[in-house]
This record gives C-alpha cells, sequence and structure tokens, in this order.
C-alpha cells in the first residue's frame, strides 16, 4: 500500500469544502480539516476554468510535487484538500510549495522542528 493516502469520495470532497478551513493564495486554495484517520489523507481538485487537460493535468501534477515534498513535515491525523487556481499550472513547483508550506504552517498541520 502507498504511504500517501489520496480522499476520492466527492462526500469526503463536499464534507471538506463545507467544515474544513480554508487557506487562499494566488497559485492555491488549501482546505484543512482534522479526521480520525491514523495517516494525512490528500485530495486535488483542478476545475475546468484553469484551462485544458493538459494544464489541468500540469496543476495536478505540480501540487502532488509539492504535497510529496512536504508529507514528511505533515501531522497525522488530517484531511487536506487543494485546489488549483487561474496561475497553478504557469509557476514552477517551488512557488506552489512556498504557498502550500505558509497555508499549512497557518493551519497548524507542520511538525514543530
Amino acid at each position: 500500500m502507498s504511504k500517501y493516502v489520496t480522499i476520492k469520495e466527492n462526500r469526503d470532497f463536499s464534507r471538506m469544502y463545507r467544515r474544513g478551513r480554508s487557506f487562499v493564495s494566488p497559485v492555491l486554495v488549501t482546505y484543512v480539516m482534522k479526521s480520525r484517520e491514523d495517516t494525512p489523507r490528500y485530495g486535488i481538485t483542478t476545475g475546468k476554468k484553469i484551462g485544458n487537460a493538459v494544464k489541468r493535468s500540469r496543476a495536478r501534477r505540480v501540487i502532488r510535487a509539492s504535497y510529496y515534498q512536504l508529507y514528511p513535515e505533515i501531522r497525522k491525523g488530517y484531511d487536506l484538500v487543494f485546489v488549483a487556481r487561474g496561475k497553478t499550472p504557469f509557476v514552477k513547483s517551488q512557488v506552489v510549495e512556498k504557498a502550500m508550506k505558509q497555508h499549512l504552517k497557518q493551519a497548524g498541520v507542520l511538525k514543530e522542528k
């Protein structure tokens, strides 16, 4: 089994949008919610406003790469949903990673060093 657990169910995404705390930047929106799971779960959404399939795929790939970089620092027991914005497919993964790290720090999800 992969160590990265994804959120796939529509009801889980809907619950995150309704009850989760949101953090917004020009390249990323992050929803954070406490869960009962043992490992952190994540989901990525990219809407049609982002662009064609190539741009949406690039946005997902960049977000996923940033998440994998930050994964060791994320506390257990949280659900995270990342929503791509219009600028996401056009920026480097370091920019998305910086925004993601800032959001997770604000949410208190990152482990203390």
